[in-house]
Parts: structure tokens; C-alpha cells; sequence
């Protein structure tokens, strides 16, 4: 139960490539965003798409499976923790973020396989048979 205390789980759409650090300590960090979709009824009971985005962040050998596999427009599901930060930024002002600091990635749907989907059934349409 105590690893429920600060716990996340999504599912979502990657927003944008992965942003991939490298330090000299031979450690390695991953950056990217991630939208998740809910449905929801309006008053006047019209379907309303709610999008939020999130950012994540991983570390060492997680980060490296990021690089390799993770791009913009794939299905996730990730697990993580909340994680609370601020920084100054270049103009002294004080920037509070909000990050998920990622254990776990699965993925889902990779953006190429459901491409040459479309594509090999398009191609299938197309014999004379």
C-alpha cells in the first residue's frame, strides 16, 4: 500500500519525439509529453474531447528504451510518480513544473505498424482478383 501514495497511471498519445539528454556521468534522461482524452457530456449534452497534456521525464536505461522506440503519435501507457519542481528561469523569474518521473513504459501502438497497415490494405484493394 505504500507504493500507493504517490502513484500514476495514463494512457495517451505522445505530443512530440522524446527529448534525450546525455551527461557525462554516463547517465541518460528522457523528456516528453503526453496527451490523454476523456469524454464528457456538456450540459446540453453535446460529447466534449477534454485533453491534458502531461510532461515526463525518465532516467538511465528507461530513457535509453525511449530513445529507441518512443515518437510522436504512438500509444502509451506509462506508470510513474508526481513530482514537484521549481526553477529560476533566464529572466529571474520563479517557474513552478509539474513533472511524472516514469518507472514503466508499454507500448502500445507504434505509429509505423499502424501506417503500413493502411497502407498494405490499400495495396490489397487494388489486385484484380
Amino acid at each position: 500500500m505504500k507504493s500507493l501514495l504517490n502513484s500514476v497511471r495514463l494512457f495517451g498519445h505522445v505530443g512530440k519525439d522524446p527529448v534525450i539528454m546525455d551527461f557525462e556521468s554516463g547517465n541518460k534522461l528522457a523528456k516528453w509529453s503526453m496527451a490523454t482524452h476523456e469524454k464528457k457530456k456538456t450540459k446540453s449534452g453535446e460529447v466534449d474531447d477534454e485533453v491534458q497534456w502531461h510532461n515526463l521525464i525518465a532516467w538511465g536505461s528507461l530513457a535509453k528504451m525511449v530513445e529507441d522506440y518512443v515518437k510522436k503519435g504512438m500509444k502509451l501507457s506509462i506508470e510513474g510518480k508526481l513530482s514537484y519542481r521549481s526553477y529560476v528561469n533566464k529572466e529571474g523569474v520563479e517557474v513552478r513544473t509539474t513533472e511524472i518521473l516514469v518507472k514503466d513504459v508499454l507500448l502500445v501502438e507504434r505509429k509505423i505498424e499502424r501506417e503500413e497497415e493502411v497502407e498494405a490494405d490499400e495495396s490489397e484493394a487494388e489486385m484484380p482478383f
